[in-house]
């Protein structure tokens, strides 16, 4: 990997960009998920609750690796 000056490798990029789809993926399955769960009535609370928590860690990740793969040019 790249260290911190260092402009990251096609490697890296390639790494990230999979990673990045990968937990694209997971983020809508998530949303249909929940909708699901919303949708048929008696939810469980804690379930969606639990799904929700879990979309915004993924968020995050996804926020980040953005940035890895273009980076603030004014940084």
């Amino acid at each position: 990997m790249a260290g911190m000056d260092d402009e990251p490798s096609d490697e890296d990029r390639k790494a990230w960009s999979a990673e990045l789809e990968h937990l694209r993926q997971e983020h809508r399955d998530l949303d249909a998920a929940i909708e699901a769960l919303l949708h048929i009535g008696g939810m469980d609370a804690l379930q969606v609750q639990r799904l929700k928590k879990r979309k915004l860690i993924l968020r995050d990740r996804l926020r980040y690796l953005g940035d890895q793969i273009t980076p603030d040019i004014s940084a």
